[in-house]
């Protein structure tokens, strides 16, 4: 692939310096406007965090306690910020754990780069110390890789990773270096890149499919929208709130999409999905007009997809061309950027409202109320509820919060029952499902929106995945409240254990250590909240906290997240208990 590089006048600064491969590394993330970077050291970067001591005015680096925790910290930071997060590794076992933050990042569509040290080159394919083949493991998750084994490939090579990773549908690219490519010395010079032959990332909407479109939503009597991560990547909040609004159309969102829209908007009418409303999930199946924008139709979303949506027409707003009637045919495709899309379709929409058909969701939602909500934010039981603390939480930050949450039960209720009244709110590890995603990417998120409280939702079995990060929260003293909500066991498994598998809880049950005193000993403030009558005062002072805060909150052990869609099953076919 040809690179396109950024035109501009040459001046005398632009001059090519020379300087080792190790130091241009530095000098390209610097030029990409890189301030952040997360990562831990070994014998084959050791060239790079060499120079990186000696840039520590321009460049901050957090070492994280794992390279997992890395990557996962990059995407919190990119998550909420917008921008390319930026991950660093030595070769072999560090390189490898980067692989799961990887999956993450491109199951998710989010823009990072990971750096990743290698053995000299005459040594490749030798077995030698802590040599992988990280190209090869990580080329099915990754947007774009590259091995680079000569120093005057960096300033090319790391421009391209920028843009790729950025573009169009964003994603993460691993970039693997030489030792020998490190100590090279070289004439550097940099342009950003602002296009690669063959590689077209935007695609610019077909004026003819946005008319089609139009005329379709324009005489709807059902219409239904489901927006999801595409939005915020986008960067088309205005204009999907411009259209739901002006055709008076239902909106609901999947866990990627929360936040793209205030949560106590009219027309949002919540979440789709396995664990998602009521209504939002069972009316899918009576709309006449399905409009997907920015969502990929996931198997959590559709259920099964010989029932989805078959009496509707399908708009579907997207601009990876890889999605379209990939899981569900659209009648009318549109690909480009979701903003770019709106913009246009917006003129030809006609003022509407469809009052009938938006009362058929508030019923849903009364039936839901009764069933499953109250029982959950306002509890009658002994027992403390996952969702009671979401709602405190709420409370004591104006719904104003960063929620970052890990995946389980507790992943569940938050993307529920938070509510968010700003973009980029809700950050969480959607199609992988990453246990023990949250503390680092709180981390992340923190130190990207640093003027924001960030609060991590976490299940007892997530946090151990990745508490070793609690240390890198302690020496950077980054000020993230930390909740996890604790019942004892693997929740989410546990769950499906009690009702598919005759409730033979085979390794779910955990024994758990003392969090309190773990978080004590990183010098954390910490509490634990067993009863009810501690829970508010509790949360509040979390909340009030300048410093790191770690709140445990002993909940339910056999307390399950309804409504639920049985795998496999029809959104129809949801579960209220």
């Amino acid at each position: 692939m040809q690179t396109l590089k950024e035109k501009k006048p040459k001046t005398h600064n632009e001059a090519s310096i020379r300087i080792s491969g190790a130091e241009a590394i530095i000098h390209c993330l610097l030029a990409e406007d890189v301030n952040l970077i997360y990562g831990y050291p070994g014998g084959a970067i050791m060239p790079v965090y060499d120079e990186l001591y000696k840039f520590q005015d321009r460049l901050h680096h957090v070492l994280t306690r794992h390279e997992q925790g890395a990557t996962h910290a990059a995407q919190g930071f990119a998550r909420v910020t917008g921008k390319v997060g930026v991950a660093i590794a030595t070769s072999g076992p560090g390189a490898t754990n980067l692989v799961t933050g990887l999956a993450d990042a491109q199951i998710d569509s989010t823009p990072m780069i990971c750096i990743t040290g290698q053995v000299p080159r005459h040594l490749l394919g030798s077995d030698a110390f802590q040599e992988t083949d990280i190209i090869g493991i990580s080329t099915p998750v990754t947007k774009w890789n590259y091995q680079i084994t000569k120093a005057s490939e960096i300033p090319e090579i790391m421009a391209k990773a920028f843009f790729i990773a950025k573009s169009g549908r964003p994603g993460p690219v691993l970039i693997d270096i030489t030792k020998n490519a490190q100590f090279e010395e070289f004439d550097f010079s940099y342009s950003r890149c602002i296009g690669v032959r063959s590689y077209k990332p935007s695609p610019k909407p077909e004026i003819a499919k946005i008319e089609s479109a139009a005329e379709l939503i324009n005489n709807a009597k059902k219409p239904y929208i489901v927006f999801g991560h595409g939005v915020i990547l986008g960067k088309a909040e205005e204009q999907l709130r411009a259209l739901v609004e002006k055709a008076g159309i239902p909106a609901a969102w999947t866990i990627l999409g929360l936040s793209a829209m205030d949560t106590d908007h009219p027309l949002n009418v919540g979440m789709v999905g396995m664990h998602g409303n009521y209504g939002p999930n069972v009316l899918t199946n009576e709309c006449d007009v399905l409009i997907a924008i920015g969502m990929r139709f996931d198997d959590r979303v559709t259920g099964s997809l010989e029932t989805y949506a078959k009496q509707a027409k399908v708009i579907h707003f997207e601009i990876d061309p890889a999605e379209i009637d990939k899981n569900v045919k659209a009648d009318v495709a549109i690909l480009g950027n979701a903003r770019e899309s709106l913009d246009l379709l917006l003129p030809l929409i006609k003022e509407n409202n469809h009052d009938a058909w938006h009362n058929k969701f508030k019923k849903c939602y009364e039936e839901e109320y009764e069933a499953v909500i109250k029982n959950d934010l306002y509890p009658t039981k002994p027992g403390l509820t996952m969702g009671e603390v979401i709602e405190e939480i709420n409370l004591a930050s104006e719904n104003k919060a960063v929620i970052v949450t890990d995946v389980g039960q507790h992943q569940m209720i938050a993307c529920r029952y938070a509510k968010f009244k700003q973009t980029k709110s809700n950050i969480t590890s959607g199609g992988l499902g990453t246990m023990g995603f949250a503390l680092p990417a709180a981390i992340g998120a923190k130190m990207g929106a640093m003027d924001r409280e960030v609060v991590a939702i976490i299940g007892d079995g997530g946090f151990q995945m990745t508490i070793q990060e609690l240390a890198t929260i302690f020496q950077n003293k980054t000020p993230v409240k930390i909740v996890v909500l604790n019942n004892g066991h693997l929740g989410m498994v546990r769950q499906w254990q009690e009702l598919f598998f005759e409730s033979r809880y085979a390794s779910t049950v955990m024994t758990n250590p003392d969090f309190v005193k773990i978080a004590e000993g990183y010098r954390i403030e910490a509490k634990k909240v067993e009863e009810r009558k501690e829970l508010k005062s509790a949360v509040q002072a979390m909340m009030a906290s300048k410093e790191p805060f770690f709140l445990e909150v002993s909940v339910e052990k056999e307390d399950n997240v309804f409504p639920m869609i049985p795998s496999g099953a029809s959104v129809s076919d949801i579960r209220l208990k």
